[in-house]
């Protein structure tokens, strides 16, 4: 048996985010982004250029879209 596993890009972890948020009230972009980044820890892409690509998704599917990104805050880890 042979396991494979597709490659993701930040564009599809982007759509797929918001695709899986189905019709709520508004997507938050703050969230989104804590998402793919830990979705995707080595994601070189910008808070920006991820903002930018949650947004073109949202609209691409009609998400409602709240921009809060400058308050998101990834969470302390304590050890």
């Amino acid at each position: 048996m042979t396991n494979s596993f597709r490659t993701i890009t930040v564009e599809k972890a982007a759509e797929a985010y918001v695709l899986s948020r189905g019709r709520t009230r508004f997507l938050s972009i703050a969230q989104a982004i804590l998402a793919i980044r830990t979705l995707m820890p080595a994601c070189k892409a910008t808070d920006r250029e991820l903002e930018e690509l949650v947004a073109a998704a949202s609209f691409v599917h009609g998400v409602p879209v709240a921009f809060d990104a400058r308050r998101a805050k990834a969470p302390r880890l304590h050890s």
